[in-house]
């Protein structure tokens, strides 16, 4: 693993670029600073294929796009759980992985039941069991009985405890043996669960195809553990500064903090002299 600095240059060739939105190109107030702003910009119109590959929902990535500049492309979002394609303001949804929720979510009822629970139908609906208003689903949660949370199919599902740490949580969740799903535990005792083997790799890998990039020329900047899977799949795996060690370790090279514009300096490296 390297430390990423100010005078590295990458490959010129054009890039897929693959990046994660908080703790990466915001901070963890949702503030984007001016450097990564126009570093980020500068690189799409010299004509890499910037996608955004985050835990948010689609309502919550398309604005971060748009500051980009990025008019035209693709997005992954949900964790992987759906692809959109963006043209002119148009949006479309090309896929979804849907799976059943209800054997994780009761699982998880019996463990954490003081916790909230909410999940992104099929439909692209957000319902909780409780009021749930986060910024990453980009759109109001319908507050439903749990039983009705259960009888819905889901392309993402969020446990959120304010009665855990981020360590205790994470301990409770992976003593479930949770089946069926994938799941990462963030900074917090936030828990996002999505279909087996979705990630946002496995959605990154389906994009791949598409756009007909060599899997050499794919890059990837995340700061979360649910970023590891993309870190390993990209040609380059890059890790911001503030990352846990084990998403540092699955890195090819670690860049400074979100604090320190480390997003910045890796996609300036990017950039003709």
């Amino acid at each position: 693993m390297t430390k990423i600095g100010n005078d590295d240059r990458l490959d010129k060739q054009k890039k897929m670029i693959c990046l994660d939105v908080d703790g990466t190109i915001v901070n963890h107030q949702g503030q984007m600073s001016q450097r990564v702003r126009e570093a980020a910009r500068a690189v799409v119109e010299q004509g890499h294929e910037v996608i955004i590959s985050t835990g948010r929902s689609l309502g919550a990535a398309l604005p971060v796009m748009e500051e980009l500049g990025i008019d035209h492309g693709y997005v992954v979002v949900s964790n992987g759980g759906v692809l959109a394609k963006v043209s002119d303001g148009d949006v479309e949804v090309i896929h979804r992985e849907v799976f059943d929720p209800s054997k994780a979510l009761k699982a998880l009822w019996k463990q954490l039941p003081k916790a909230k629970y909410a999940l992104e139908n099929e439909r692209g609906e957000f319902l909780s069991n409780q009021e749930f208003g986060d910024a990453s689903f980009g759109a109001e949660s319908r507050v439903v009985d749990f039983e009705e949370l259960l009888a819905n199919k889901a392309v993402r599902v969020v446990v959120f405890s304010t009665d855990n740490t981020a360590e205790d949580f994470g301990n409770a969740v992976q003593g479930l043996g949770l089946s069926g799903v994938t799941y990462s535990v963030g900074w917090t005792a936030w828990l996002d669960i999505a279909a087996d083997g979705t990630t946002k790799a496995s959605g990154l890998e389906r994009l791949r195809a598409i756009l007909k990039f060599d899997s050499a020329d794919s890059m990837a900047v995340g700061d979360g553990r649910n970023d590891i899977e993309m870190l390993q799949w990209a040609g380059h795996g890059v890790a911001m500064g503030q990352a846990p060690d084990e998403v540092k370790d699955a890195a090819d090279a670690v860049t400074e903090g979100v604090d320190d514009d480390g997003l910045a300096i890796v996609l300036e490296g990017l950039l003709q002299d």
